[in-house]
């Protein structure tokens, strides 16, 4: 798991499997987001998997997958939700990080300066410049 810190309140990598749950409760985690539709990869855990190993170690589960279809302002909807909802850091996952740290960016919109979204994003090695447009 290849963890990086977009700031003290979300963190985001690519794919987890349910093994790495433990290890992100005891990191402080309270929540996981899990933005990889089932079925990309014939390798990938099934979300059932992940949100079963969540619940066994008292961390929140939300789906909120992000596939071929694109954002929906539903999915930003729901990822604010859950960030301004919960009590802790959140841990949000796809298959590189790029699309948790879109709706993450996304989520921030209006809340946060473009600017400091996109350095935040850029420091965490994740280049949402595209969004700048969006962010405002």
């Amino acid at each position: 798991m290849d963890l990086k810190r977009i700031n003290d309140n979300v963190s985001v990598s690519g794919q987890i499997l349910p093994a790495d749950v433990a290890t992100l409760k005891a990191s402080g985690f309270v929540a996981i987001i899990n933005n990889r539709p089932d079925g990309e990869s014939p390798d990938q855990p099934a979300g059932a998997e992940i949100e079963a190993a969540a619940k066994a170690a008292g961390l929140a589960y939300h789906a909120i997958p992000l596939g071929r279809d694109g954002v929906s302002a539903d999915m930003v909807d729901k990822t604010k939700t859950v960030l301004e909802g919960s009590n802790g850091p959140v841990f949000c996952y796809c298959r590189s990080g790029t699309r948790s740290t879109t709706l993450w960016a996304l989520s921030q919109a209006g809340k946060i300066d473009a600017k400091e979204i996109i350095s935040e994003a850029a420091a965490a090695g994740y280049d949402m410049s595209h969004l700048a447009g969006h962010l405002g």
